[in-house]
């Protein structure tokens, strides 16, 4: 997992070589695992079926299950019973209805013959695209640079977590995470 390449991160970087690959990769992965940790979401696609038991039905709306990260598309919709019923597509629509993708929920049409059922020890099937897109936004590739070469820059210097600033020239280390970044990701965090 990274939102940005480590051709990106040394360009960024002004690096010519390859020698530092290996610290500029596991920077860029911290970097893009800070920024899904920090928003609860994650940026590129991945494609793979999750299960949801009867918690995940939303108190309010009996129709309406909800999921637990952010839905691009449905492949197919599984029933919880132990028929393992294919949902089609025409029986349902992806939450919210207006304002996505992402989504966060599949609710039944209340003229649906389904309803959503648990039998034991089964669990409803939704196997899809999951990510906030399928592409990562480019602010928050970005901001993925930005920290990566943050975290690689923080190698060098003898003091960490503060701001160091030699008079003779030598380098200087923001303190805590840059607000470039904070302030992207700020705009994609997701309550959970």
């Amino acid at each position: 997992m990274a939102y940005a390449t480590l051709e990106d991160v040394r360009g960024y970087l002004d690096i010519d070589g390859t020698g530092d690959d290996y610290l500029l990769q596991e920077a860029l992965e911290d970097a893009a695992s800070y920024i899904d940790h920090q928003t609860n979401r994650h940026f590129e696609a991945v494609t793979e079926t999750r299960y949801y038991q009867v918690d995940a039905l939303n108190d309010e709306d009996v129709f309406l299950l909800m999921v637990d990260d952010d839905l691009l598309t449905v492949t197919t919709l599984t029933n919880g019973d132990s028929a393992g019923t294919a949902i089609p597509d025409t029986d349902y629509w992806l939450w919210p209805r207006n304002s996505g993708p992402p989504y966060w929920g599949i609710r039944l049409y209340t003229d649906s013959s389904y309803s959503w059922e648990f039998d034991t020890d089964e669990w409803v099937s939704v196997a899809g695209t999951w990510g906030y897109s399928t592409t990562c936004p480019d602010d928050v590739r970005r901001a993925t640079l930005v920290l990566a070469a943050y975290l690689f820059r923080s190698k060098d210097s003898q003091v960490f977590e503060t701001t160091a600033i030699v008079e003779s020239g030598a380098i200087a280390i923001p303190q805590g995470i840059p607000a470039t970044v904070d302030r992207i990701i700020k705009r994609y965090r997701r309550g959970i």
